[in-house]
This record gives structure tokens, sequence and C-alpha cells, in this order.
């Protein structure tokens, strides 16, 4: 399974839920939107353990098998295409959320994430 993770469970990761580690550690390849990084980093500035959660969050990205998908020309039209469609279904999610689904798609990936409101986007695969 190629798995990638939304903020919410990569933070889930980090503190050992044992149903995400499983998940995690069952997957073929692990990618974190570059979105993801962000709003991580985010956190890690305004927080009170910023250096410590950068230095686990490094050290996650240099395993083998994780990664970091950035957004291309390919992935405007996916988000585009996405935005035209929940515009449509009247269900507007985050902005940052559109962009992950846009990446998810792009690379055919399967999304990990705790948010309800991807569920009006039939078209991803999620666990």
């Amino acid at each position: 399974m190629r798995l990638a993770l939304d903020t919410n469970r990569y933070t889930d990761l980090c503190t050992g839920n044992g149903s995400v580690v499983e998940t995690v550690e069952l997957a073929d390849e692990v990618w974190l939107p570059f979105i993801v990084l962000g709003e991580l980093r985010a956190g890690f500035a305004v927080g009170s353990q910023g250096p410590r959660n950068e230095a686990v969050l490094r050290r996650f990205l240099l395993k083998s098998g994780v990664g970091v998908l950035y957004a291309d020309e390919q992935t405007t039209h996916h988000y585009a295409a996405i935005y035209r469609q929940l515009r449509n279904q009247g269900t507007p999610i985050p902005t940052n959320d559109i962009w992950i689904a846009a990446l998810i798609l792009q690379h055919s990936l399967v999304l990990f994430a705790r948010d309800t409101h991807f569920d009006v986007l039939p078209q991803l695969t999620r666990v």
C-alpha cells in the first residue's frame, strides 16, 4: 500500500497510537504532502516543543520508504477538478485539504486521515 498521511495521522503516529503505527508499518511507501509539512511546522513554530518536534520529523523523513509530495502543474488540474466538484456538491472543505486530495489522486495514493470532510470525495481511497 502506498500511503499518504494527513497532519492528524502523523501526530497520532508520533504519540504512539497503536492502530496508526501498525497501518504505517504495513505500508510499502509513506508520503507526507508538502501541505502537511507546512501545517506541522506551523504548529512547531507556535508550540513549546518546536526543536524536539522538528528533530522527530527530520528523523521520520530520513526513513526508507518515506517521502514528501510536492505540487506541480498536473496537481493544479486535480485541484481545479476537486474544487469544481465540491462547489457543485455544495460541500466545501478546507483549502489545504483540497491540495492534499489533489496530490493523493495525482499519485494514486491511499489517504490516511481522521477528517470526515474527506468523505465528500468518494474518489479518494482511504484507510
